[in-house]
């Protein structure tokens, strides 16, 4: 098959042929597996390092790399940032998941050169019923993004799609929501982090075009309270401002003639 042709310039989200995304998914597959292993191991009385291990081991098993250990030093494979942690959460052996835990696990995987990111949150047994609502309307707001992944679309529509599913979930739940500030999602390919940014709200219309091939991490992070983070002594792990919890979902998605292709669903 012949290559599409690629867009050069900066006013379009770099793009990749149909091999690359495929290759790209096979990464994400490798993801998918890593994180369905963490939420099946994920029972109270198991520490979170212990979440990593499974993690790693899956990543490894299938001739993958960990993305997280080592980027910037980060010291784990997943990042797990458990109630009122947002993202980036390390694993820790005194960490112990309890019954009624809002968890969520970021993880990402290198094969063959391509990378694959991708976050779930999930509760270790039943849930509070406002949790469960956390979870379930930032998954919505996520769905709502990955909707937009259309080419001919710019990049704040993909914001602006982000932002209007967590408002028709606050509709829905009967809540609030707080869409976390200065955090988002991010261009993916050879390497984990490359540009645009991708916030979590914002005007649409604006921005880089997306283009049959562009490729883009989509990540909204939601908490019960704030809107407001910090980041915590180790300098890697970012809470909720006034302690309320927060959820985070995560997948890499591609833009193609035939609609929006997710490829972390494994």
């Amino acid at each position: 098959m012949m290559a599409l042709p690629r867009l050069r310039s900066k006013r379009v989200v770099a793009q990749r042929s149909a091999a690359e995304l495929d290759a790209m998914a096979a990464a994400g597959a490798v993801v998918a597996a890593a994180l369905a292993a963490v939420r099946a191991a994920a029972v109270a009385g198991v520490s979170t390092l212990d979440l990593d291990e499974v993690a790693e081991s899956v990543i490894r098993d299938a001739g993958a790399t960990p993305s997280f250990l080592g980027y910037h030093g980060f010291p784990a494979s997943i990042c797990s940032s458990v109630n009122d942690r947002v993202v980036h959460g390390i694993p820790s052996a005194t960490e112990i998941l309890a019954a009624g835990d809002l968890v969520s696990i970021d993880c990402g995987a290198i094969l063959d050169g391509w990378h694959g990111d991708a976050a779930i949150t999930f509760g270790v047994g039943p849930l509070d019923p406002a949790d469960e609502a956390l979870s379930a309307a930032t998954r919505a707001s996520m769905e709502a993004g990955i909707a937009a992944m259309l080419p001919g679309n710019r990049l704040s529509d993909v914001s602006h799609a982000i932002e209007s599913g967590t408002r028709a979930a606050e509709d829905s739940h009967g809540r609030k929501f707080g869409i976390v500030a200065g955090y988002g999602g991010h261009g993916i390919g050879r390497q984990m982090h490359m540009d645009p940014f991708l916030p979590n709200e914002g005007a649409p219309g604006r921005g880089p075009l997306l283009a049959v091939g562009s490729v883009l991490a989509i990540e909204p992070m939601l908490t019960l309270g704030t809107t407001a983070t910090v980041v915590l002594d180790d300098e890697w792990t970012v809470k909720t401002a006034d302690g309320s919890r927060a959820a985070h979902w995560e997948h890499t998605v591609a833009a193609t003639e035939d609609g929006p292709r997710i490829l972390t669903a494994g």
